[in-house]
């Protein structure tokens, strides 16, 4: 079974027979069906079925001439809100299977974010629409994690935060010139990492290390979609999987200047979240292409 089921509510669903009868539901009782044409006697079909507010199970498969579906694979799904990134996206095909990652490069935070491509269909329909690229105007990033801990907010003044906002555009800047091959701004990106490790040196020997990092965004495990992150709470809510009556936390996050949504089981999560304090776990990063 998949990962992050538990991660949009099915955390009770152990066993493959138990899957099984969701994913039957799935595919009779769907809330959109999209169909896409590969060759004269096969279709890529894809089901979806929604059991929450933004959240449900994505079932892709073949289906032929006679109607008759073949089940490829099929993964839980959240939709985040609003616009993540305004970035340069590429997308590529996995090799295993008829599915696509798309690949972020922002300068907010100066690595690749890699993510699982929600609206393949759509994707797909424009690329057989005849053009010779697909324009993008954006990305809308999302999380699912199965659990996380609630952190206290870092303390700063009015200064502080000013001071830092202006570091974040700086450093936006400089990062924008050293890719375009500025070598004054691949110096001055190098000296500041090195400042910068030396400083968090010197505070590591008497305090801790969430004190002094506010927030981070960063690869976890083998999969290249899968990321740590630490990030501040900005809105919160409560929703409910309409299958399973199990609560789920949906989280507006500041991660680095980047603002996604995130889904998490209310009983996994460690603290008490609010407005303003920050959330730590691990998510399998989603995302959805504005065209």
């Amino acid at each position: 079974m998949h990962q992050y089921l538990k991660a949009i509510g099915f955390g009770n669903v152990r066993s493959k027979k138990e899957m099984n009868k969701v994913l039957l539901q799935v595919k009779n009782l769907f809330t959109q069906q999209d169909l896409i044409s590969q060759d004269e006697e096969i279709d890529l079909c894809e089901y979806r079925k929604e059991f929450g507010a933004g959240i449900g199970i994505s079932l892709c498969g073949d289906m032929d001439i006679d109607e008759n579906f073949e089940r490829n694979y099929y993964y839980p799904y959240f939709f985040g809100t609003g616009i993540t990134s305004y970035a340069d996206v590429y997308v590529e095909r996995r090799m295993d299977r008829e599915a696509y990652a798309g690949i972020c490069e922002d300068v907010k935070i100066g690595i690749n974010l890699i993510f699982h491509l929600q609206n393949t269909a759509e994707f797909l329909k424009k690329q057989q629409a005849g053009k010779d690229s697909v324009k993008y105007k954006s990305v809308t990033l999302s999380g699912l994690c199965n659990g996380g801990t609630i952190l206290l907010p870092v303390l700063k003044d009015k200064e502080q935060e000013e001071r830092q906002r202006e570091e974040v555009h700086n450093r936006m800047m400089l990062v924008s010139a050293a890719k375009s091959g500025d070598q004054d701004a691949i110096e001055s990106l190098t000296m500041d990492d090195i400042d910068t490790y030396s400083r968090v040196s010197q505070r590591l020997v008497s305090e801790d290390v969430f004190s002094i990092v506010d927030t981070y965004i960063m690869p976890y495990g083998i999969e290249c979609d899968h990321y740590s992150i630490l990030g501040e709470i900005l809105e919160l809510q409560r929703i409910m999987n309409e299958h399973t009556k199990e609560e789920i936390y949906v989280m507006k996050l500041d991660v680095n200047s980047l603002l996604f949504d995130i889904c998490v089981p209310v009983e996994t999560v460690i603290g008490s979240p609010d407005i303003g304090r920050r959330f730590k776990g691990n998510m399998w990063l989603q995302g959805r292409i504005n065209f």
